[in-house]
């Protein structure tokens, strides 16, 4: 088994998709890359304590392979904006990958230079190292499964299920 730290935006969006990839036996929403030594949902969206809102996905690569993990990431949000994904704006919101070993670091900027095609300006994703990763609040795990018709599931994230079912579709168990 393996796990990525990613980062593409709120996290809702993330884990709605991951939830339902095959091979994925784990998905846990959380902050990293910031100071704050105990955030929370409230701290980290004021925009001060400098985590990213971020998924730990833990996936066995028996199944689905590494770079595709990756490249629905890449698919999932936009790369290309500065602490920005749609209407959420700040650094907890940003692009960003969490490396634990200097493979992962090369995987993730393999995957960014395999994008990067894909897109019309410049992937601007953070590749740091893992700090100390938090887990979030009970009430933000499996969200959408959770809360599918509350307004930021239906507007934000279906889109995103939709793409995911147009273009990773065998990857997908629903």
């Amino acid at each position: 088994m393996r796990t990525f730290v990613l980062g593409g935006g709120c996290f809702w969006c993330l884990d709605a998709v991951y939830q339902i990839t095959k091979g994925v036996s784990s998905v846990v929403s959380g902050y990293t890359g910031g100071h704050d030594r105990d955030p929370d949902y409230y701290s980290v969206c004021s925009g001060t304590t400098g985590h990213a809102e971020v998924v730990a996905v833990t996936f066995d690569e028996d199944v689905i392979p590494a770079e595709v993990i990756l490249d629905m990431f890449f698919a999932l949000h936009d790369p290309t904006t500065l602490n920005r994904q749609g209407y959420d704006v700040g650094t907890q919101y940003r692009s960003s990958m969490f490396y634990q070993t200097t493979d992962e670091k090369i995987l993730f900027e393999e995957a960014i230079d395999r994008n990067q095609p894909l897109w019309g300006h410049r992937i601007v994703t953070e590749v740091s190292r893992l700090p100390v990763f938090h887990v979030a609040e009970d009430f933000h795990q499996n969200y959408y499964a959770k809360y599918p018709e509350q307004g930021y599931c239906q507007v934000i994230i279906n889109p995103k299920l939709a793409k995911a079912r147009k273009y990773y579709s065998a990857w997908l168990n629903a």
